[in-house]
């Protein structure tokens, strides 16, 4: 069979997918696999054009298929663009109530890159990119946010090498018409993608969808590469059953509390209720035995 033949068999593929492409260990593996997914989808969240960008190039690679554990458990993906910046990239399913924390924490130490001999104003700039599948401040949903250092007066940036980037999978029907001038809603369909059917619709019009397409079909053939990303949803199930036990827990907790300011108040008023009875008792001459 050739190369060709090979790269299109995801367009004879139907049904569901055996793996969403939220699971952040395919996401990485997509990533590392196609180079030309890891370019177009930077191109949309960054808004730049084919001839931006020169080379992206990650500089976290993993072996992929090996299992992976507490100590190199690291899925998120450091990409350098152009050589020039440093793009953070990761898939957030799970709302761990952790994420402008965990974000900061990333975008801080991957700033403070200095070797020996270099000056501060060869930093290079870095964006730090999540894709959650949850809203991050439910008061103010936004499909892609973005975040810079601003005098809080007057709005004067800072500096334009940190900033903070938020894709809501969950929220596409918020995107702009800027977001999609880019096509960052395709994107964030393509991941929330749940059929091949759909997957085919979005990638007619984009080439870098089609490459992601035929990658992803790829990967899912591989069983050690399978056999991850199964991991990962086992872990998912469980932080999920984890959250379920912890807010029944909160309700149960919230419920008591509430009963007993209840009944707090209540001893607070027969207390009362005694202490008039006492004194009428004691007003008309009756004495306690």
């Amino acid at each position: 069979m050739n190369n060709t033949s090979e790269n299109e068999l995801w367009l004879s593929a139907t049904g569901p997918l055996p793996i969403r492409m939220t699971n952040d260990y395919l996401f990485r593996a997509l990533l590392q696999r196609s180079n030309s997914t890891l370019k177009g989808l930077i191109c949309a969240l960054l808004h730049l054009h084919d001839e931006d960008v020169i080379s992206v190039d990650i500089m976290n690679p993993i072996e992929l298929g090996t299992p992976i554990n507490a100590k190199s458990f690291f899925l998120d993906v450091k990409v350098s663009l152009n050589n020039l910046a440093i793009i953070h990239l990761e898939m957030q399913v799970i709302n761990q109530y952790n994420w402008p924390e965990r974000s900061l924490s990333y975008l801080c130490r991957t700033f403070d890159g200095l070797k020996a001999g270099e000056y501060y104003q060869q930093i290079k700039p870095v964006v730090q990119i999540g894709l959650l599948d949850y809203t991050l401040f439910p008061d103010y949903p936004e499909f892609y946010a973005t975040y810079e250092f601003r005098n809080v007066k007057n709005h004067h940036l800072y500096s334009d090498k940190l900033r903070l980037c938020v894709l809501d999978l969950s929220r596409i029907d918020l995107a702009t018409t800027e977001d999609k001038s880019y096509q960052i809603d395709y994107w964030a369909s393509l991941f929330k993608s749940t059929t091949w059917e759909e997957i085919r619709l979005l990638a007619k019009d984009n080439t870098y969808i089609k490459d992601a397409a035929s990658t992803v079909y790829k990967l899912s053939q591989e069983e050690m590469v399978r056999l991850q990303c199964e991991a990962r949803e086992d872990y998912y199930r469980t932080q999920r059953g984890l959250a379920y036990e912890t807010e029944k827990w909160k309700a149960t907790a919230t419920e008591l509390t509430v009963e007993k300011e209840a009944l707090v108040v209540e001893n607070k008023a027969l207390i009362a209720e005694n202490g008039k009875l006492l004194d009428w008792a004691l007003k008309h001459g009756y004495q306690p035995e």
